[in-house]
């Protein structure tokens, strides 16, 4: 490796020019004082590539750390330092800058791989991948020039970079001593870099252009091979089940009652969902199956693509324009390049292996492999035409929109809540439901209907649990939700003196309490009344809103199931009214276990079956660079997770089925909605099942059907 000059511009790494203002301290041989704190220096600086460097051991503490002091300001807008781990293993390294002002400061947190020496380069100000439209960032360290650059992507804070005043660079509780080594750190002003780290990192195909893995195509011919190749494996292993229903359900449990509709039945102390057909069907299901999930914004941010076709031609049906700007979701906020064109790389890819005639042959294919695969059920957000076909069962959302009143819960990553007391809320649920029902209603192969999806039923924090309750009150007066809750006050305390001394506030009067923003206690030990009266709340809320739906679909169809709201979040309120209303509980779990991710004695006191709405294990050594929710340490180990999630819920009376979130890899670049760009899917961008991961979901899935 060739000496890294930081003394000087940095050229095409930074795009700074030559009287760039700069100011540096050498921690080799530092001028400037150092505070070690359970760190020491181990021998004399010592030149390694070029680079003068010194030896700090970080102790096995809860924070050791290391902090300097330049005896002037230095002003810049990134620092760069000189690093290198010498341990065998990555080592996690916070770095926290400290400004003039008390207030002012930045952190950031990097992984320092084992290796080489590098430069790590740390913003002075605030940022993260969703500024470049993304969620998760680019693999570190990247090579730039043949020199390896270690950016962190994500800086939080906030300071002006003219006054930097300390530098702490520490490893969180290492449970071993770590030794690293420092040599000079720099502010550089100019700098473009994040930039750098970001460009070219997507091929033609969709795919990651900074990783290798087995199903990597590198031409249209080998796309094109390998579709064949699993398309003449999957044709030869077609053996119809004999042991199943025209449903996919089992033939070896007796006593359920065949109604013509799917529906719930207990038998046995085990709670079963049942097909039309009168057999137990343990719903083994995918999430969004369909063709368009390959989406991802280009426009503004083209220096990320490399390859990317025309415009025009026949490459224009692959493109599109959307927008994404809302200012209501928690998911988008902050997501630059969430606007304008986009382009389709996984359709593109199925347009290269089938030409003109990809879609149907796409959807052929699909439910060859769902049904090779073990599956028996199309989850939420799949495309409408692989459910008319009627080779799997399928579920449908009810997707409740209007312009009728909402309430903040703290939390609002989809938006607020739902105002189920706003009429027009009932006339959106209505109108939602008869749109869902209108063409399935008489249909023997629908499960069922969710409603909404991860509702913010609850906020964050530990006082997250009365975030509806509290936000209802902070509300404006034209809150329906706001004067409901407000009227039960009035008829149980009747007086606002009552309600204070309760509370333990000051309130005169009823209006005080009607105010814009009121600023709801949180519940304490001596004052029982407010959790009290937070949970009566929370109940009133959730009956109001389940039953609102509830009373909808059996309106328009009194055949299907209600299959609940797919909680993310809950509160114990909140399930109990879903447990008096709807025919399942649906949870999206992301934990190792179905049992860790919601109340197992509290369902089984309510006595309802649980369907797991959601599920992953993700990994990011297959192209995107987000692990998902649930993270497992490489792709070998995603299909024994699966194997026993499944395993757990097939042996669990309560839960009547799984659903995998979800059928495509997301884009490396993010997908339109929220920039999410995680690795979970059965298949890559490019169409191709991950090998090793389908067998053993197919072997899981054969076992428990």
């Amino acid at each position: 490796m060739k000496r890294i000059v930081l003394a000087g511009c940095l050229g095409l790494l930074c795009g700074c020019h030559a009287d760039a203002s700069m100011t540096s301290v050498d921690l080799a041989a530092p001028v400037a004082p150092v505070t070690l704190q359970q760190v020491h220096r181990d021998g004399a600086p010592q030149v390694i590539d070029g680079l003068a460097l010194q030896r700090y051991t970080f102790e096995a503490a809860a924070s050791p750390a290391l902090t300097v002091t330049p005896p002037n300001a230095l002003t810049g807008d990134t620092l760069q330092v000189q690093v290198q781990n010498a341990m065998p293993w990555a080592v996690t390294l916070t770095i926290d800058v400290g400004g003039a002002n008390p207030d002012q400061h930045l952190h950031a947190q990097v992984g320092l791989p084992a290796g080489p020496p590098q430069t790590l380069v740390i913003p002075l100000r605030a940022t993260s991948p969703r500024q470049m439209g993304m969620q998760v960032a680019p693999p570190m360290p990247f090579d730039d020039h043949g020199r390896p650059v270690l950016l962190a992507t994500t800086v939080e804070g906030r300071l002006d970079p003219r006054t930097v005043r300390t530098l702490r660079f520490g490893v969180p509780a290492p449970q071993a001593p770590q030794t690293l080594l420092f040599g000079r750190v720099e502010a550089v002003a100019g700098q473009a870099l994040q930039r750098a780290a970001y460009t070219g990192i997507v091929d033609r195909y969709g795919q990651a252009t900074r990783g290798q893995w087995p199903q990597k195509i590198d031409s249209d011919a080998a796309l094109r091979a390998a579709h064949a190749s699993e398309r003449s494996a999957l044709e030869k292993a077609k053996t119809p089940p004999e042991d199943q229903d025209e449903y996919g359900g089992r033939l070896d449990v007796q006593n359920l009652t065949a109604t013509g509709w799917f529906h719930t039945q207990k038998a046995n102390g085990r709670w079963h969902m049942v097909t039309p057909a009168g057999h137990a069907f343990f719903s083994l299901g995918v999430n969004a199956v369909a063709a368009d999930g390959g989406r991802s914004y280009v426009e503004g941010r083209e220096f990320m693509f490399t390859g990317l076709p025309p415009q025009d031609g026949e490459w224009a049906a692959f493109y599109g324009t959307d927008d994404n700007r809302s200012t209501e979701r928690g998911a988008s906020r902050g997501m630059a390049f969430n606007h304008g064109r986009w382009f389709d790389f996984y359709a593109a890819n199925l347009y290269r292996v089938d030409g003109d005639g990809w879609l149907g042959a796409w959807r052929t294919h699909t439910l060859d492999r769902l049904l090779a695969w073990g599956f028996n059920t199309l989850g939420n957000w799949s495309d409408p035409a692989l459910a008319r076909a009627h080779r799997l069962p399928y579920t449908r959302s009810i997707n409740i929109a209007g312009t009728y009143a909402n309430v903040a819960s703290g939390l609002d990553y989809w938006g607020r809540m739902p105002d189920p007391f706003d009429p027009r809320f009932v006339q959106a649920t209505d109108a939602a439901v008869a749109k869902a029902s209108a063409d399935v209603r008489d249909d023997p192969w629908l499960l069922g209907y969710f409603a909404d999806n991860e509702l913010a039923w609850a906020g964050a924090g530990p006082e997250g649990r009365w975030g509806l309750a509290r936000g209802t009150l902070a509300g404006d007066t034209a809150s329906p939700a706001k004067q409901a809750f407000i009227a039960d006050l009035r008829k149980k305390y009747v007086a606002p003196e009552t309600l204070g001394a309760a509370w333990g506030i000051a309130l005169t009067s009823w209006s005080a309490l009607n105010a814009t923003g009121f600023a709801a206690p949180s519940p304490d030990a001596a004052h029982p009344a407010i959790a009290d009266d937070y949970r009566a709340w929370l109940r009133r809320y959730a009956d109001a809103y389940f039953r609102t739906v509830a009373e909808a679909i059996h309106r328009h169809d009194p055949h299907h199931l209600f299959l609940g709201g797919r909680f993310a979040v809950n509160t114990p309120e909140a399930v109990a009214a879903c447990a008096r209303y709807c025919d399942v509980v649906s949870f999206n779990v992301y934990a190792d276990l179905p049992q860790h991710g919601f109340d197992t004695a509290a369902m089984r006191a309510l006595d309802k079956p649980v369907l797991i709405s959601e599920f992953h294990f993700g990994s990011d050594d297959r192209g995107p660079f987000g692990k998902g929710v649930v993270s497992v340490a490489n792709e070998a180990q995603r299909g024994p997770a699966y194997a026993r999630f499944l395993a757990a819920a097939a042996d669990d009376p309560q839960i009547v089925g799984v659903h995998w979130f979800q059928y495509l890899d997301q884009p490396v670049t993010g997908r339109l909605l929220d920039g999410e760009n995680s690795h979970v899917g059965l298949v890559g961008i490019t169409d191709i099942p991950f090998g090793g991961f389908v067998d053993a979901v197919r072997e899981a899935n054969r076992q428990q059907r």
